[in-house]
């Protein structure tokens, strides 16, 4: 018999990620209410969260604000649903598992080591929004 035959199967909990440019600490609840980091800096309805490391980097990448970028590990204290953003007939099924909540969640670690986009996809991508807001088409945080 080996160890984990003793033990019995152990469940691993999801790992969540916030993109950010705010300095927050482990404990810290990142809640809705605040003005939002994206768009029009509306009070934000809802908090976003991702499964995906790369979609958190884009979190942190495009915030708005001065901070240093950060990404942080985050747990739900409530339920979470798909973003609608990110899961229209554009990208069916959720590629970026990017979901929102009008739930606080706790921050539970940082990721310190991450590796962000080149300028260039950074500033393709920060156009490719401003084209988009010029439509008059912003984050459905905003319903």
């Amino acid at each position: 018999m080996n160890r984990l035959d003793k033990q019995g199967a152990t469940p691993f909990a999801q790992t969540y990620f916030h993109g950010t440019k705010a300095d927050l600490k482990i404990g810290d609840l990142i809640k809705p209410g605040f003005n939002s980091n994206f768009g029009l800096r509306k009070s934000a309805k809802y908090i976003f969260l991702t499964a995906t490391l790369d979609a958190a980097i884009w979190g942190a990448e495009l915030s708005l604000g001065e901070g240093k970028e950060r990404i942080y590990l985050v747990e739900p204290t409530g339920c979470i649903e798909d973003d609608p953003d990110l899961t229209d007939r554009k990208f069916p099924g959720n590629p970026s598992q990017s979901y929102r909540s009008t739930e606080p969640f706790r921050v539970v670690g940082e990721v310190t080591n991450w590796i962000g986009h080149s300028t260039e996809q950074v500033n393709t991508m920060k156009e490719n929004l401003e084209k988009l807001k010029k439509q008059g088409i912003n984050s459905l945080n905003d319903d």
